[in-house]
């Protein structure tokens, strides 16, 4: 069941949530089959890299790609209310109100395709009459870009 939820100012990007489906191998090792839950409205956008590099020289070169931002659902329950561990969610496909993918892949297995993001930090916030007005993330560009999307 995939639910597209609409944009408006406070949220203007489109935004895809995958969630696994855990199985385990022939060996005990976990295999995920992720699949798309629905798209979500959100808002990102750097998360305060004035002064900080995006690649960092070492023995080897990382790419460091750190959002914040928000959304208006609880991307923690699957669309079937499933509850799931923050680790057993990805984001990817953040669009614009263009429509145009906004984080893309420049080369690798996934050159072209959006960037695949997971989640650090999720905290619900709170309006001034103590109920939830939107979750505020913190996502971070996966090590392991050749997920099975």
């Amino acid at each position: 069941m995939v639910i597209c939820e609409t944009q408006d100012y406070i949220y203007p990007m489109l935004a895809d949530v995958y969630y696994p489906i855990v199985e385990q191998g022939a060996y005990g090792e976990v295999k995920r089959n992720w699949v798309l839950d629905r798209t979500a409205a959100c808002q990102f956008s750097t998360a305060g890299t004035a002064n900080k590099e995006d690649i960092k020289p070492e023995a080897k070169l990382l790419l460091d790609n750190t959002l914040i931002g928000r959304m208006k659902s609880d991307i923690r329950f699957s669309s079937e209310e499933q509850r799931n561990a923050i680790t057993n969610v990805l984001i990817t496909n953040i669009k614009d109100r263009n429509g145009n993918v906004v984080y893309l892949e420049t080369s690798g297995i996934r050159a072209g395709q959006p960037t695949v993001f997971e989640i650090a930090t999720f905290d619900p916030i709170l309006g001034p009459f103590g109920s939830i007005e939107y979750y505020r993330l913190v996502i971070k560009r996966s090590e392991n870009q050749g997920s099975d999307l």
